[in-house]
């Protein structure tokens, strides 16, 4: 289900959360997709809109594409793209992506769970 964004006129610190749990923290959402399947960038921007409910800028999610796969956490191959037939740089989340990946939603489960009182 597709998440919204709070409305304009939410409270200030509630506003702040959210651009805290979606702009500044894109490479979840990144590395979430490409656990998925491989996509090319654009590609991966529009997947985030339609599942999350939100638009990254593309020059910011091309610096955090090109940052994770910097780190290893990403790989990119070449490939024909299926909707028209030219070469892409294609995504691929890499096993060391996809421990960070588990590791960060882990630790916002955690940190929701203790929010909500139910300490484990």
């Amino acid at each position: 289900m597709a998440q919204r964004s709070t409305s304009a006129r939410a409270p200030a610190p509630l506003q702040r959360l959210e651009e805290k749990l979606t702009k500044e923290n894109l490479w979840l959402y990144i590395l979430s997709i490409l656990k998925e399947r491989p996509a090319y960038p654009y590609e991966i921007g529009k997947l985030i809109e339609e599942r999350f409910g939100w638009k990254p800028a593309r020059v910011t999610a091309y610096m955090v594409m090109r940052s994770l796969r910097a780190k290893g956490y990403v790989r990119i191959s070449v490939r024909r793209g299926e909707d028209t037939g030219k070469m892409r740089n294609y995504y691929e989340i890499t096993e060391s992506g996809i421990k960070l990946l588990e590791k960060g939603l882990q630790f916002l489960e955690k940190t929701l769970e203790s929010l909500k009182g139910e300490h484990k």
